[in-house]
């Protein structure tokens, strides 16, 4: 005689900055910068969202990225920005994305925002809740000022402003 127990189980979902820290990663994969065969590190810095800041740093910090290695950086202040590669501003410090944006005009840096507008106002990424869902925003225009090239397969997947 076969027993079969069958488990009923509730779609478990991520925290938000679980989402947000995997998502940031995997867009990474999908973006080119210039000197990126060079060795040295590759920065990754956070301004606000205690919680993305710490699991991006238990997740990557450390790990290879081609020839360079993972740096997970919590950002005190805008103006440290100007040493990453990536900037994430979380919703709590949306406010100083202007001073941030103002520090790395002209520098190959992917700005990774999680506010309503950011993506207009000159983020290249910007998260955005449609019908409920995750999305993300992306601006090519500012993308491709900041000498980044984004790869179709994530351009494919965002909303293109």
């Amino acid at each position: 005689m076969m027993l079969v127990f069958v488990m009923r189980t509730e779609a478990q979902e991520r925290p938000p900055h679980e989402i947000h820290s995997a998502m940031l990663y995997n867009f990474i994969k999908y973006v080119q910068w210039p000197n990126e065969s060079d060795g040295g590190e590759f920065v990754v810095g956070v301004l606000g969202e205690e919680n993305v800041f710490n699991t991006l740093k238990q997740w990557y910090d450390g790990k290879p990225k081609g020839a360079k290695k993972y740096v997970i950086k919590k950002l005190a202040a805008p103006a440290d920005a100007a040493g990453c590669q990536v900037v994430y501003i979380g919703k709590s410090k949306s406010k100083d994305f202007d001073d941030v944006k103002n520090i790395i005009t002209g520098k190959s840096i992917l700005t990774i925002t999680d506010s309503n507008g950011l993506g207009q106002k000159g983020s290249c990424i910007n998260f955005k809740v449609v019908e409920g869902k995750l999305r993300f925003e992306l601006n090519q225009g500012m993308v491709n000022s900041s000498n980044l090239k984004v790869s179709s397969q994530l351009s494919s997947m965002a909303i293109v402003i």
